[in-house]
């Protein structure tokens, strides 16, 4: 039976609960001066500093509270929950694996660690700790919405709307539950369902002081009335967010509205980075392509030991390219053949920088250390990247028995192609290229995150396709692997033929489907998802030239670029 609380901290309760925190802080003292492991007055100490937003002394209070008592349930969920809220992303999932070593029946523990894992978007592992957060709590309203929201992610749509109905029956007064129902319906193209759901949702906002007019404007906007979004978002609001203010921009690029739309762009995407805490750094960027244009030269490569194929698993096709380039299009045809299945945005790749820290000795960082795998002692290591590759994609799901190959389109991979042929040597690799300037338009008006975060201005955004174009043509130099060089413009032009070319690379037969990816019923859970559910169309292409003038400052050093790439760079002035 649990002690009760000393009276000191009980008084320090009722202090604090009439609002007398200088009070409740002193009575807390007069206790821990006495006893500083009691973990009610900890924690009373920790919640009086958090009202009283000292949060810098409540973070200590609860490392305090944990040193004297490593299974501290209060201190390390509130510990967890703080650095979050403060945007630390590497001590808050520090603090959450600490939580759920602790205390690994504790489906607080478990939730947390998914929300963390859902927002770094490994999404099937966020999927298991929310599941065993239900099985360790039983059924709770946003334990489902949680895993609901990891199916939806993962293109899992009837999943999903299993464990959101589910939740919408134990918690039917929740509009957003009910928005996210909506959701679900909609990317199931049953829009009929997603506007009853919606409607539901702004009736109880009305109440609750909810609002769903983002969402109703984007169906809108899918729906190709622009007009209607735009006026909707106008009345709506006389202080929108950041997001309202992309979605407005976009309804007035959509509009032919270009300057007003372009000002709209650099204002969001300001306030979007300044809400989010995110900045472009070009000299970490140069500094860490630079040690990869050293270190993956033509030579090394060949010195460097590769992995052989494992044929007793499906084989990934990486798909290559930067953001907004038509990755998820080429994704999306392969996936409608009957031999490949989805990735998504696999992180893997990524992941094998840390991994190769880990493996190898020494005080050298990645990349200079893979040089030591010259030596007989670690000549395995790319086997080890291969086969922690497949063991993750296991995890996803991906191991399918009865597919030859999955896909993996994280945007940028092109950063760790060495790694990609070190690893799989054999494996296809398409680079998807795309006009610079259509790619910077429509990264601007996207909130994405890739590429070091280079796409909230403009200015970073050319500063990095210059960096990544330099790396690539040095690659292309050094690897002696060509990559299956695709044009998005030539997809779209020759559907077909190009269809033909990039399966018969792979080594896989025509299958009609693929001309028909418009109609896969998967769902793809990218900012694409809208356009690949429709018929190919040309709308996308020389989206840029409204917005030529807007280009000109930086025409002297995306200009090369443009050409190297095979387009023709705007005249300038």
């Amino acid at each position: 039976m649990t002690a009760s609380p000393h009276p000191l901290v009980l008084k320090g309760r009722q202090a604090f609960q009439a609002g007398d925190f200088s009070g409740a802080l002193s009575l807390c003292g007069m206790r821990l001066n006495e006893a500083p492991d009691d973990g009610d007055a900890l924690e009373l100490k920790a919640v009086i500093q958090s009202a009283r937003k000292d949060f810098r002394a409540a973070e200590t209070t609860m490392r305090q509270a944990i040193a004297y008592d490593p299974a501290s349930e209060w201190a390390l969920n509130d510990l967890t929950h703080l650095l979050h809220s403060q945007g630390r992303k590497a001590e808050t999932e520090t603090a959450a694996r600490a939580a759920l070593i602790a205390r690994p029946e504790d489906p607080q523990a478990h939730l947390q660690l998914a929300v963390i894992l859902g927002e770094k978007d490994d999404l099937p592992a966020a999927e298991y700790h929310n599941r065993r957060a239900l099985e360790l709590a039983g059924p709770h309203p946003q334990i489902l919405v949680n895993l609901g929201l990891s199916f939806y992610n993962q293109g899992r749509i009837d999943e999903a709307l299993l464990a959101l109905m589910e939740a919408h029956r134990l918690q039917p007064d929740s509009a957003q539950i009910m928005a996210h129902i909506s959701r679900a319906h909609e990317a199931r193209r049953d829009m009929a369902d997603a506007y009853i759901w919606l409607e539901r949702a702004e009736a109880l906002g009305k109440k609750t002081g909810e609002d769903f007019t983002l969402l109703r404007a984007l169906y809108l906007r899918n729906a190709d009335q622009p007009q209607q979004a735009l006026e909707l978002i106008d009345l709506s609001n006389d202080k929108p967010g950041a997001p309202a203010l992309l979605e407005r921009a976009v309804l007035l690029d959509k509009l032919g509205r270009h300057d007003e739309a372009m000002q709209g762009f650099v204002i969001a995407k300001a306030r979007l980075a300044q809400d989010m805490g995110v900045r472009y750094d070009a000299a970490k960027v140069t500094a860490e392509f630079a040690a990869l244009k050293t270190t993956f030269t033509a030579d090394t490569m060949l010195r460097l030991p590769k992995a052989t194929v494992r044929p007793d698993r499906p084989q990934p096709i990486f798909i290559l390219g930067f953001p907004r380039s038509g990755t998820t299009l080429i994704e999306q045809m392969l996936s409608s053949h009957p031999d490949v299945s989805a990735g998504g945005e696999l992180p893997f790749v990524h992941e094998w920088q840390k991994l190769v820290a880990g493996l190898l000795p020494g005080d050298q960082s990645f990349p200079q250390a893979l040089a030591q795998t010259v030596a007989a002692d670690f000549r395995h290591i790319p086997g080890l990247l291969r086969d922690y590759y497949l063991g993750r994609a296991e995890t996803y799901g991906l191991l399918d028995e009865n597919k030859r190959f999955f896909t993996d389109k994280m945007p940028l991979n092109d950063v760790h192609l060495p790694l990609i042929r070190l690893a799989f040597p054999q494996a296809t690799v398409i680079r998807v290229i795309r006009h610079p300037l259509d790619v910077a338009i429509s990264m601007l008006s996207h909130n994405l995150t890739h590429g070091y975060n280079s796409g909230y201005r403009l200015e970073t955004i050319i500063t990095h396709m210059v960096a990544m174009h330099d790396l690539n043509t040095h690659y292309d130099t050094a690897l002696g692997q060509p990559t299956l060089d695709l044009k998005y413009e030539d997809f779209i032009a020759d559907q077909k033929g190009h269809t033909l070319r990039v399966l018969g690379h792979i080594g896989l037969g025509f299958h009609e489907a693929t001309l028909r990816f418009h109609a896969n019923p998967r769902h793809a859970p990218t900012p694409s998802y809208a356009q690949v559910s429709k018929p190919l169309n040309d709308r996308s292409i020389g989206r840029w030239k409204p917005y030529a003038r807007y280009f000109a400052p930086y025409m002297d050093r995306i200009g090369p670029v443009i050409e190297a790439l095979g387009y023709e760079a705007p005249i300038s002035g």
